[in-house]
């Protein structure tokens, strides 16, 4: 039986031109750009042919639990994440063994997942850290509130890759949902980025802006010739179930599904727990500790070979609670268009999910 197994479902580039996503790979790629290759084709690959590597192609790193914003359609906003005394920043001890483990072994670093990583005190000094190990690809999530022109400049020259920025919406729009950000400030910020890319004549880090769709749905076009001259590459998504008021009832599932990111990536929380994806925000499936586990002994590990056997069965991912609700296997149909600068594309809106932030 073939298994469906979508690789970076969830995250669509459909406004950008083909131009502009080959220069997005280019910068990317520019230096290591066998090895880049490499890299991406056992992202699907190693998913496809269910393959354990002897190392996670990317680790992420959670620098932060912290966030400063509750944004209407977060997790966060759930009374049951709320109410949690999580709230913790990655020791940088703990940050360093690890990288002293993967460097040379792991190519991509992320520094994100729930929290805002530009409030950790030493993200520069993690990021030189990172490079001087050899980790070739360095990158994070931002809500961009703390990325003034010097942090962001020592950023640029620690060696940062990739920056993604959430921005989602213009104006009075931006303004109700990452409040209490202010949009012409996010923008100001962009726009000094690039200036500052200028400057030191570098195309890294390239900087991706994303918006959940509902947010840009009635000015796509405005939103993608706001921030093009300043931004490598601009992308959406529908909107998904993070708030976990779908019942399971209406959820819909592609057929012979199978997940992906337990072959691709492993991530470590602020406090060094290892979680099971990226998708399991309140860490359900405790499969290890990088306080007292290598990252080599996780990956390997009988809990996470456990999921991953689990997954091989039909509609395994059914037994475990966060996948059942996971957006990776639920079905989209392409019930919405968009056009932008004369370019039409379709909007993968998931089955029986509102499209409504905050609900």
């Amino acid at each position: 039986m073939k298994k469906c197994i979508p690789i970076n479902k969830g995250n669509y580039s459909s406004m950008e031109p083909p131009e502009r996503l080959e220069q997005f790979d280019k910068y990317r790629s520019a230096g290591w750009e066998e090895e880049y290759a490499e890299y991406r084709k056992n992202w699907s690959e190693f998913a496809k042919k269910q393959i354990v590597s002897e190392y996670p192609l990317q680790v992420d790193a959670e620098l932060s639990n912290v966030c400063n914003l509750k944004c209407p359609m977060c997790f966060r906003s759930k009374d049951a994440y709320s109410k949690k005394s999580d709230n913790v920043l990655m020791k940088y001890a703990l940050f360093t063994g690890i990288v002293d483990e993967i460097g040379g072994k792991v190519k991509a670093l992320r520094l994100s997942l729930r929290g805002e990583s530009t409030l950790h005190p030493r993200i520069v000094d993690c990021v030189k850290y990172a490079k001087a190990k050899g980790i070739k690809e360095i990158s994070f999530l931002t809500n961009g509130s703390k990325l003034e022109k010097n942090l962001f400049e020592e950023l640029l020259l620690a060696g940062v890759d990739w920056i993604t920025i959430s921005v989602d919406g213009l104006y009075d729009t931006y303004n109700n949902i990452r409040r209490p950000l202010k949009f012409e400030e996010i923008l100001q910020k962009i726009i000094n980025m690039n200036e500052i890319k200028i400057k030191h004549n570098r195309h890294r880090p390239v900087i991706k802006i994303q918006s959940v769709w509902p947010a840009i749905r009635e000015n796509a076009e405005e939103f993608y010739n706001t921030f093009k001259p300043y931004v490598n590459l601009i992308a959406f998504n529908p909107l998904i179930d993070y708030l976990g008021k779908d019942e399971e009832t209406v959820i819909e599932y592609i057929d012979n599904f199978f997940c992906p990111q337990i072959y691709e990536r492993l991530v470590i929380g602020a406090d060094g727990e290892a979680i099971m994806c990226t998708n399991d925000e309140e860490n359900t499936q405790h499969i290890g500790n990088a306080n007292n586990q290598t990252i080599y002994q996780i990956w390997h590990g009988k809990k996470l070979n456990s999921i991953r056997e689990i997954h091989k069965r039909n509609d395994g991912f059914k037994n475990i609670s966060v996948c059942r609700k996971c957006f990776l296997p639920r079905k989209t149909h392409g019930d919405e268009e968009a056009t932008v600068n004369g370019r039409k594309f379709i909007i993968h809106n998931y089955v029986n999910r509102a499209q409504d932030v905050g609900r």
